[in-house]
C-alpha cells in the first residue's frame, strides 16, 4: 500500500500545526517496510499559480481517472510532510509513470537537487 505515487487521503497539518484537515497525498518516499513512517506531498484542488514546484493534474488528463481525484488537482512538492503509515485513512489512486517523473523533477526543484 504505500508504494511510491500512491495516492493517499491523510489527516494533513496545517504549517502551524495548529490543525488539520484530511486531504489526499501522494507518497513519495520509497517503500520500507521497516519504516512506521512514509513521507508524502499535499495535494490541493486550489489553482495555483504555475511553478516548477508544482505538478498539475488537469481532469482532461489522459492518466487522470488513475489517479482517484475527483478534481483538477496541484500537488504541492513545497509541501512535504512525514506521517506515521497508522494514520492513512485508504488509498485513492495512483500517479501514472509520466506524472510520476514530473513529480520527480518538481521535488528536485522544491528540494535544490536540480542542477538549474
Amino acid at each position: 500500500m504505500f508504494e511510491r505515487g500512491k495516492i493517499i487521503l491523510v489527516p494533513f497539518p496545517f504549517t502551524d500545526l495548529s490543525s488539520q484537515k484530511i486531504r489526499p497525498a501522494v507518497i513519495i518516499s520509497c517503500a520500507f517496510a521497516e519504516s512506521p513512517d512514509t513521507i508524502v506531498a499535499f495535494i490541493s484542488s486550489i489553482p495555483f499559480r504555475k511553478s516548477r514546484f508544482h505538478v498539475s493534474l488537469p481532469n482532461t488528463h489522459s492518466d487522470f481517472k488513475k489517479t482517484g481525484l475527483k478534481a483538477s488537482s496541484t500537488i504541492r512538492c513545497d509541501k512535504i510532510a512525514t506521517l506515521d503509515k497508522k494514520i492513512v485513512l485508504g488509498e485513492v489512486g495512483i500517479l501514472s509513470k509520466s506524472l510520476l517523473k514530473k513529480m520527480n523533477t518538481a521535488l528536485a526543484s522544491a528540494l535544490g537537487l536540480s542542477r538549474d
